[in-house]
């Protein structure tokens, strides 16, 4: 047995639940849950699988130039990105590095407002919203 592989494995994961229980963050998921059942009754929770589709794309319907969330954010959304358009750094995406994403809800819902139509050509779904934020709870 590997202890000290042990002790950082469940260091590691000690950290994760900690970074994942905000509750700034807990109380926008928790809307766009509410908001996704509103949407379709069917509804049955997020998925990080779907949200990291949603990530990586590609998409078509948006701008050319960023068929996917990966385009500016990288495919590894644990490291630092750059505008496609203006080369500005981004923060990385991955909540376990930047653990002040998704804790602003008016930050939240401007991004997504901006982002969803240049990405998919349309606004995002409440659904889509709360997966994309769950992919990146997760990472």
């Amino acid at each position: 047995m590997n202890r000290p592989l042990l002790l950082a494995t469940a260091l590691t994961a000690v950290a994760m639940a900690a970074v994942a229980a905000e509750p700034a963050r807990d109380a926008i998921v928790a809307a766009y849950s509410q908001l996704a059942t509103s949407e379709n009754p069917a509804f049955s929770g997020f998925s990080a699988a779907r949200g990291e589709r949603l990530y990586l794309g590609p998409h078509t319907g948006g701008n050319t130039e960023t068929p996917a969330c990966a385009t500016c954010h990288t495919a590894d959304p644990r490291a630092s990105g750059r505008h496609v358009k203006t080369g500005r750094a981004i923060e990385p995406m991955a909540v376990s590095v930047n653990p002040r994403r998704f804790t602003d809800a008016v930050d939240v819902e401007k991004r997504f407002a901006r982002d969803c139509p240049n990405v998919l050509g349309r606004p995002c779904t409440a659904a889509e919203k709360g997966d994309f934020i769950t992919f990146l709870i997760n990472r």
